[in-house]
């Protein structure tokens, strides 16, 4: 179904899933991460098993310039792409004022702008195109009324829900879909070791990385992973922001 892929924060995590289950369906890559040593190991690797093309470009999207260079890479009209996964991102771990203000400025920059910017890079073509596919990672936290344990992420994950929401209404009047996905606990080298988590609070990396590109090329604007947060998801939309906001308070960090 896609062609090329542009997967932002490949060298772990969710990124690195999409990256792997993309080239086993046969789908060229552009792996974008800040680790230009394991993008290239990565690349070898899906080259060698599944025989496709994997161009490295090594970004830290928090920086202006090289979030440029990843945009224009997206807008070549000379090799196009087909898929953005909008992978990349971070978030603090401790209170508001407990962090410095430059880390939930980076945040920002990460969570928030570099995935307004890529979306419209990739969106602008697509369009004119009139095929294409994004994806953007949000977070279960993105659709919760309160996120005690990181308010700057939860509320960057919250404008990548809404964004998407926008554009999937706006890109499929172009033939163009836009999924967005909100996971909760992922089982993946960055968040195995929260600890306080129960164990059917959590998803393998695999059964999220799955569900998503089944929504995706369904051109379904919304994925949640997982029964335990599809549930939730519900539940909380029929409870009183009171009441959520109780619930955060007593939510594993």
């Amino acid at each position: 179904m896609w062609r090329t892929a542009l997967v932002t924060g490949a060298s772990s995590g969710l990124g690195e899933g999409f990256a792997r289950e993309l080239a086993a369906r046969g789908c060229g890559l552009v792996l974008v991460a800040r680790r230009a040593e394991l993008l290239k190991d990565l690349a070898a690797e899906v080259g060698d098993q599944h025989g496709v093309s994997a161009e490295v470009l090594p970004a830290d999207l928090t920086d202006p310039h090289q979030l440029r260079a990843v945009a224009e890479r997206l807008a070549d009209p000379a090799r196009p792409v087909d898929l953005l996964v909008n992978s990349a991102g971070m978030g603090t771990h401790h209170g508001f004022t407990d962090e410095p203000a430059g880390v939930e400025e980076e945040t920002i920059r990460l969570n928030v702008l570099a995935v307004t910017r890529l979306c419209h890079a990739a969106l602008t073509g697509m369009r004119e195109r009139r095929h294409g596919t994004v994806v953007n990672v949000s977070s279960f936290a993105g659709l919760l009324p309160a996120f005690a344990s990181s308010s700057t992420y939860g509320a960057s994950k919250a404008f990548v829900y809404s964004l998407s929401e926008g554009l999937a209404i706006e890109a499929s009047r172009y033939g163009v879909t836009v999924t967005v996905v909100c996971p909760g606990y992922v089982h993946t080298d960055r968040t195995a070791a929260t600890s306080g988590v129960p164990s059917f609070a959590w998803t393998s990396r695999d059964a999220v990385v799955r569900e998503t590109l089944r929504a995706a090329a369904a051109g379904r604007a919304l994925v949640i992973p997982g029964p335990f947060y599809k549930t939730a998801n519900v539940l909380l939309r029929s409870l009183p922001r009171a009441v959520t906001r109780v619930a955060a308070r007593r939510a594993p960090g």
